[in-house]
């Protein structure tokens, strides 16, 4: 039995980072990127190591490169929660479980750490990859809670639903994280749009920069614990932007959403302490016309162009920066 899966990088659209404060938000899937799960059925249970878990350098160069590119630890703890966060559910569901042993291989090329959720997209492949070994199966509104428990309860890394949603449901997708149902239910409100209702849209990303450090400059959760007006009313915009551009898109009004993205930027801009480089992204993206945001927490943008020739336009701009423009693949070929 040999079991392949995957699971896609994505990009925040709107709204983000409200996804962690009970605010709404707006996704959509990269296919242009993934990453991949095999297993098959081996004597004993092996979890193989990828070339971003070896340990043997050239030089002490490459030593601090490879630390920068892949942080400390590679691949091989998120499939070693995921498996093992796997087996707690199935025991809590009260799910027997076959006594066959299986090996692991994982491969991505999600660009690390400019804001794709790469991470959060193998231990979402693995989980797919268990459940067809195992024949359990699991509602899709669940799936993203128990990937998301991986990494905040198994290895205890700060994260938030919006990526495990988006690369459970695929496509393009409204969330709705309410205080009442994360509370009560442990997950939110998820709408599925259509992804023929979005204009044209760009993604642009560079693995120079990986600045996604701004939360080490901002005490954000803190200051949103502590119920700070500023931070509070943030979150409340936030959740209105993504409400407005699902609201638009609905009534196929897609070519007015830019400037909304824009906004969703500027807030950020306002609170939080952003790199240079970053910044130089976006105002690259937005001299040529476009709309430009994060897609997560820097590193790579998202934003909407009116036609072929903005694209050129951006491609022109950015790549001199060492930053690469895609269109963005959401739907299967």
């Amino acid at each position: 039995m040999l079991i392949t899966t995957k699971a896609y990088a994505r990009a925040g659209l709107v709204g983000n980072p409200s996804d962690g404060y009970f605010g709404k938000t707006i996704s959509f899937i990269i296919r242009n990127f993934a990453a991949e799960i095999t297993l098959f059925e081996t004597p004993e249970l092996t979890i193989e190591p990828n070339q971003r878990d070896h340990s043997v350098f050239g030089s002490i160069e490459e030593l601090a490169r490879d630390v920068r590119q892949n942080g400390y630890y590679g691949g091989i703890r998120l499939l070693k929660a995921s498996v093992k966060r796997f087996f707690d559910y199935c025991t809590k569901q009260g799910l027997q479980l076959h006594g066959r042993n299986f090996t692991l291989r994982y491969h991505s090329n999600v660009p690390p750490q400019v804001g794709m959720a790469g991470s959060s997209a193998i231990i979402t492949a693995c989980w797919r990859a268990l459940m067809a070994f195992y024949h359990v199966e699991i509602p899709k509104h669940v799936l993203p809670s128990l990937v998301l428990s991986v990494e905040n309860d198994e290895l205890c890394i700060p994260a938030g639903l919006q990526d495990r949603v988006i690369q459970a449901y695929e496509g393009v997708v409204y969330m709705d994280f309410n205080r009442a149902s994360i509370e009560k239910l442990g997950y939110g409100i998820y709408e599925e749009i259509d992804p023929a209702l979005l204009p044209p849209v760009y993604v642009a990303y560079t693995a120079k920069l990986s600045e996604g450090t701004e939360v080490f400059h901002n005490d954000i959760r803190g200051r949103w614990n502590r119920g700070e007006r500023e931070i509070v009313s943030a979150m409340y915009q936030w959740a209105n932007l993504a409400q407005r551009v699902r609201d638009l898109l609905l009534e196929k009004r897609g070519h007015e959403i830019g400037p909304l993205l824009n906004e969703n930027f500027d807030l950020r801009r306002r609170l939080y302490k952003l790199g240079q480089g970053n910044l130089d992204m976006v105002e690259a993206a937005r001299d040529c016309g476009a709309s430009a945001k994060f897609t997560g927490s820097g590193g790579a943008i998202v934003g909407t162009y009116e036609d072929e020739a903005m694209f050129q336009r951006l491609q022109v701009a950015l790549e001199p920066m060492n930053v690469a423009v895609i269109k963005p693949q959401i739907v299967p070929a």
